[in-house]
């Protein structure tokens, strides 16, 4: 992808070779049909500054644009403090805290991220709708990213589509691994119609997940975890299947008297970035209280 400039609104991209259409040459930038033809619509698209008919050829070095208008976020604003590890024009990274939801829902309308996302949107004129890029349950804790325009959210979620994107976990989970590596390739489905609940099903999508041990303890093990695929509860799961849940887990465990929620930590995601070809890495720190869990077992 070849792009000319940083402009929050502004995407340029450079053609290169002739024998496209404009049509054709921004579905090789792998942007969607259903953008082009919003972006169409509105006549946001321009070729050497000028609207032009989607099906004109392009020359080597026409300059494309699309502009990306400004938009407005229903979400209600709330206050909050965010732990923010990287920003630009497409993207905002997150450390996500313990006991949060992500986006609001029939049962959590307020004390969300997206509540306090808008807010931080709406006290830096950040004029655009949060769009979640990756997700993380309500007690993990971890990077997350939000796209900042339809643009940056559709090439990011293709490259988590295509794995390309590098996602490592730290848990402490029930029991020694005896094992110092392995590799979890079990199918995942749902238990039954209206359950949150997930199962090891051969009928379900493929989920391939690596841990390595990093530490045993006397009745715990902390585990360093890959996830290649992006299945929902995914790791809960797998580890659950394999005889040692995460502990703190009351979906696929037992509730812990020394943490009140799963011992599940995003501490490290890699990117690429919307614009340019250049890899991002972000790690986010252990939570207290995953660490003081780690500290007690050591003692």
């Amino acid at each position: 992808m070849d792009l000319l400039n940083e402009n929050e609104n502004l995407i340029i991209f450079l053609c290169k070779r002739e024998g496209l259409n404009l049509e054709e040459f921004l579905a090789k930038q792998n942007l969607s049909k259903r953008l082009f033809r919003r972006l169409y619509r509105q006549k946001n698209i321009y070729v050497n500054g000028e609207f032009v008919r989607k099906d004109i050829n392009l020359l080597k070095g026409d300059r494309v644009a699309i502009y990306m208008e400004n938009e407005e976020d229903d979400t209600r604003p709330e206050a909050m403090d965010l732990d923010i590890l990287y920003e630009d024009y497409d993207m905002l990274v997150l450390n996500k805290p313990a006991n949060m939801v992500v986006h609001p829902t029939k049962s959590h309308q307020t004390n969300t991220l997206s509540n306090g996302i808008a807010h931080y949107f709406k006290e830096n004129n950040i004029k655009r709708k949060v769009r979640f890029v990756n997700r993380l349950d309500m007690d993990t804790t971890g990077v997350l990213i939000v796209a900042k325009n339809p643009f940056a959210h559709q090439q990011l979620a293709l490259q988590f589509a295509a794995n390309s994107v590098t996602r490592k976990y730290l848990t402490l989970v029930d029991g020694i691994v005896e094992k110092d590596e392995g590799l979890i390739d079990l199918p995942i489905g749902r238990k039954e119609e209206g359950s949150i609940r997930k199962v090891i099903d051969q009928n379900g999508q493929r989920a391939l997940t690596r841990y390595i041990v990093r530490e045993r303890f006397q009745n715990a093990s902390l585990l360093d975890v890959e996830i290649y695929t992006g299945r929902s509860h995914q790791i809960r799961v797998h580890l659950n299947s394999i005889g040692h849940p995460i502990i703190g887990d009351s979906l696929y465990n037992t509730k812990s008297s020394y943490i009140k929620r799963q011992a599940l930590h995003s501490y490290y995601l890699a990117v690429k970035k919307v614009r340019e070809d250049k890899e991002l890495k972000f790690t986010a720190p252990f939570p207290a209280d995953i660490s003081s869990l780690i500290d007690l077992f050591r003692s």
